[in-house]
């Protein structure tokens, strides 16, 4: 369950050059902001991406989540890559209804499946009387909470970030974020520290755990996201003034990192790019220079990330700290600031 109010969380604050930490709450981190720091949060909003169904004609119940959308195979953005469960159910040519079985609102077609995804499969869907898609998710779909939060039945708004946009685009909400309240926000702001947002699509692949020996094999997915040209004038006008650039989660790291040029040593504007950046260990940071996290899963890219960001060795010190000192984990979970 999410922390009430979200700001009421724990934060754990961690200095990567000497592993010192301190046990806050959340609303304190006005108290470690600057004046003249640039915030950098991604606005994204999480699809409500999961579809229960029946396979058609048995009615076998079914469930497909949304991950990605193939604008390369279907311009009208209705084919998507999907995870489906139970997977052995939906071979190539299967049909799924979601609404009424005889007479769907959403329809599915599978149409392959997808290597490099267990249970992944390749899906094209059509709407009921020409109805948006999007309309149509928002009366049947329903928000992809993490499968380890079983029994959450409050506010679904409450996996969104007060600032998330009105388009709907990630399978995942960026859940550092989740944190902020508009007044804790405001403070932000009072202080002289500027707040700007990115944007970066979430997949679900981000959150896979690596099973690969060697991380270095791991294949990350491509995601999508857009920095305006604004905030990229921002972002390059405090970097030339030594003013430090604060990155909420790992997805506006990744938006960041993705957009800088080396040649030129300045960020630059995106319009829905494609990034499928991996930080890992031995990784430089040309942009960020603080990073507001939730804890991560072992082995997933995330933990690799935070561990490129402040050394393997400091990040697991962190982890043992919070662990002793009963932090909460992953989404609904409490915070770290790494500075």
């Amino acid at each position: 369950s999410p922390a009430e109010p979200r700001d009421a969380c724990r934060l754990l604050v961690l200095q990567k050059e000497s592993g010192i930490i301190a046990d806050r709450h959340f609303y304190d981190i006005v108290d470690y902001l600057q004046e003249g720091d640039v915030l950098i949060a991604n606005k994204t909003r999480v699809l409500p991406a999961r579809l229960l169904g029946t396979k058609v004609p048995t009615g076998a119940s079914v469930e497909l989540l949304l991950t990605r959308p193939r604008h390369d195979l279907d311009t009208t953005g209705l084919t998507w890559e999907c995870l489906a469960r139970p997977a052995a159910r939906l071979k190539p040519g299967a049909k799924v209804a979601f609404g009424e079985l005889e007479d769907p609102l959403i329809q599915g077609e599978i149409v392959d499946y997808l290597e490099d995804a267990r249970g992944g499969r390749l899906v094209r869907f059509s709407v009921k009387n020409k109805d948006s898609f999007q309309k149509a998710l928002d009366e049947l779909g329903k928000l992809p909470l993490p499968p380890y939060i079983k029994t959450y039945s409050g506010d679904p708004e409450q996996y969104q970030t007060v600032y998330a946009m009105q388009e709907r685009h990630s399978a995942a909400a960026p859940t550092a974020g989740l944190h902020f309240t508009e007044a804790l926000l405001q403070k932000v702001q009072e202080k002289g520290v500027e707040l700007h947002f990115v944007e970066l699509e979430v997949g679900v692949d981000t959150f896979r755990v690596v099973s690969e020996e060697q991380a270095e094999d791991h294949v990350m997915h491509t995601e999508r996201y857009t920095i305006t040209p604004s905030v990229a004038k921002s972002i390059n006008t405090a970097k030339a003034e030594k003013r430090r650039v604060i990155a909420v989660g790992t997805t506006s790291v990744r938006s960041l990192e993705s957009a800088y040029n080396t040649t030129t040593g300045t960020v630059e504007p995106k319009d829905r790019a494609t990034t499928s950046l991996f930080l890992l260990p031995g990784s430089t940071f040309h942009v960020v220079d603080a990073l507001i996290t939730n804890f991560h899963v072992p082995r997933s890219t995330l933990m690799m990330l935070v561990s490129a960001f402040a050394s393997r060795e400091v990040i697991m010190d962190a982890y043992a700290h919070a662990i002793k000192k009963g932090y909460r984990m992953l989404s609904f979970g409490d915070a770290m600031f790494i500075v």
